[in-house]
């Protein structure tokens, strides 16, 4: 299909990126699987190319780009790789603009260009052990101190990307008491530095897949948070989380399309390259019409895809095509990647080869950022069921 959402300027920094992505970050992949997080001063390299900032205002250090497109020219050249960068594209597409969008001009100025270098790494805190998908039931609580001068803060968070190696977190908490009415109002947003005395990182927690990327339990006990570190106004805070979700749905899917083109293109390979009963695999039909289906998917998912980028852009991603968008590209993904790798035989369940990543790393894209059904939810309820 040809790219006709990207332009000659995206084109030229696919290939920036992907020179970028074979020098310094496909060759250290074993140990940041290791390590289960990649190194800080990758970070700060993709901040010295501009990789974490795209969108960011100039005034801050960032590149001053409208929309998600060379965010989704990163995705893209990621998946490609067979690479990983851990958790910047958490970091620069899906945290950063609530700093952007809800952040005073102090908070942006002391934030900000240090996020864009890569000298201060983003988590938000959203869910909680006894909560997962139901936002409105957090129990994470921040108490105005009496003079108004901070918030102490008590809770528990889980399934926290970036939580071991994270500067500033997001905390969704409760600030005010839930009217019986409405259960999702008296939440807010504070941004607590994680120097700060009672938060603490707790397991390291271990995963099917994104084995480079850190995910973590938090825990905080009577942390005090200055006031000055409210994000937007307080009891507003499920209002930001439903005006972000979309924007991280939208990413969640083009890195979903992403994905599922580049199993298509492993599958490619391999099965040319490998002989069974003395022919190439590629040279059966079955092989042939298995990737005439997966090709034909992820064409589809790629047009959702890029159809959401462009509304995106223009300012126009409703909640519900946003949801439909990730709804259809995840479970896509999930169905070309799992026939792609039947066509590897064995070697598709080795960890050496990129496809079997592919297939533990995308299953939870059907979780995060709402799951299949919550999408399904917010589907019905746009189509008056």
């Amino acid at each position: 299909m040809p790219r006709t959402v990207f332009n000659e300027e995206h084109e030229a920094f696919r290939q920036m990126v992907r020179d970028f992505l074979a020098k310094e970050a496909v060759p250290h992949l074993q140990d940041w699987v290791e390590a289960k997080a990649v190194s800080r001063d990758f970070y700060r390299k993709l901040g010295a190319l501009g990789l974490l900032g795209m969108e960011v205002p100039e005034e801050y250090g960032g590149g001053a780009q409208t929309g998600h497109h060379f965010g989704a020219v990163l995705a893209e050249e990621v998946a490609r790789a067979g690479a990983t960068i851990g958790t910047a594209m958490t970091h620069s597409n899906i945290i950063l603009p609530y700093l952007l969008h809800f952040g005073t001009e102090e908070q942006k100025r002391r934030w900000v260009p240090g996020c864009v270098s890569g000298d201060l790494m983003l988590s938000i805190a959203m869910t909680e052990p006894g909560t997962g998908s139901d936002l409105a039931g957090i129990q994470t609580k921040a108490v105005l101190s009496e003079d108004g001068t901070h918030y102490v803060l008590n809770g528990a968070k889980t399934f926290i990307t970036g939580g071991t190696q994270c500067d500033l977190v997001l905390v969704v908490c409760r600030t005010s008491p839930a009217p019986a009415d409405n259960r999702r109002k008296g939440l807010s947003i504070l941004v607590v530095e994680t120097k700060s005395e009672g938060f603490a990182v707790g397991r390291s927690l271990d995963k099917i897949g994104l084995h480079a990327s850190d995910t973590a339990e938090l825990s905080f006990t009577d942390v005090k948070v200055p006031a000055e570190n409210l994000l937007g106004e307080q009891d507003q805070g499920f209002f930001y989380l439903g005006r972000n979700l979309a924007r991280e749905r939208l990413v969640i899917a083009v890195q979903a399309a992403a994905a599922a083109e580049a199993a298509v293109a492993f599958a490619k390979d391999y099965t040319r390259d490998r002989q069974v009963f003395g022919k190439p695999v590629a040279s059966f039909q079955n092989t042939k019409f298995a990737l005439a289906e997966c090709a034909t998917e992820v064409e589809a998912a790629k047009l959702m895809a890029y159809e959401a980028l462009e509304r995106d852009a223009r300012g126009e991603l409703s909640a519900d095509y946003a949801a439909m968008a990730k709804l259809l590209c995840t479970e896509t993904a999930s169905r070309v990647i799992d026939k792609c790798l039947q066509l590897h035989g064995g070697y598709g369940y080795m960890l050496e080869y990129p496809i079997a990543r592919l297939y533990a790393d995308t299953r939870v894209m059907r979780i995060y950022g709402g799951t299949s059904e919550v999408m399904k939810t917010i589907i019905a309820k746009s189509i008056g069921l």
